[in-house]
């Protein structure tokens, strides 16, 4: 099987496991692969990640022009300013998810960083994480918006639509985006509640592990 053909079937693997976890639903969220000769694999538009065909996957050229496959999702710009930005990205995660669409709606949250460093993991895997002001999707102004972030950001909030988080492999943008979602509960699970959250010296010492 061609490095080609895995990376169409490992997409459908991982958009039917996000989807059957209630990660995703109907046909929203995207996923995309960078193709070692160049270019990317992304999913179809209006396409539900439960029920992925690896002959549907959209290829896109270096310059994003479709190549095969049903046509690419319309969100297909904010993966691409993610590759553009992030010279070790091989993958891009965007999912509509509950809980991080929930903080994404929050009056008053930090723009800078939505989420606090509540665990280890969120810190490694995700990091500092930004807010995207409201743009409708599909606007170009919000591929502009993103774009200024990416380069400093490996995972960006949307506002009142969802995550966008790359990695330097499939694996990671999915370990990553799930991450933050479980941060995002655990955040409103506990608001009203006196946390505990890391301190800046322990965030300082996950960033040298």
């Amino acid at each position: 099987m061609s490095t080609e053909s895995k990376l169409r079937e490992k997409i459908c693997r991982c958009g039917a496991s996000l989807f059957n976890r209630g990660l995703t639903f109907g046909s929203s969220g995207n996923i995309s692969v960078s193709l070692p000769e160049g270019g990317w694999l992304m999913t179809p538009t209006n396409a539900s990640l439960g029920e992925l065909d690896p002959a549907d996957i959209s290829k896109l050229d270096a310059n994003g022009g479709h190549v095969s496959g049903n046509e690419p999702t319309k969100e297909s710009f904010l993966h691409r300013v993610m590759y553009e930005q992030r010279a070790n990205c091989q993958a891009v995660v965007h999912l509509h998810s509950t809980h991080s669409v929930a903080v994404s709606c929050l009056h008053g949250i930090n723009q800078h960083d939505c989420l606090p460093p509540l665990t280890a993991y969120y810190v490694m895997r995700v990091g500092q994480l930004p807010l995207v002001p409201y743009h409708p999707p599909g606007d170009a102004s919000l591929a502009q918006a993103v774009e200024k972030l990416a380069n400093r950001h490996h995972a960006v909030l949307l506002a009142n639509h969802g995550p966008v988080v790359s990695g330097v492999s499939l694996e990671a943008a999915v370990n990553a985006t799930e991450e933050l979602e479980e941060t995002a509960k655990l955040f409103l699970l506990l608001r009203g509640s006196q946390t505990r959250p890391l301190t800046a010296e322990q965030v300082e010492e996950l960033g040298k592990l």
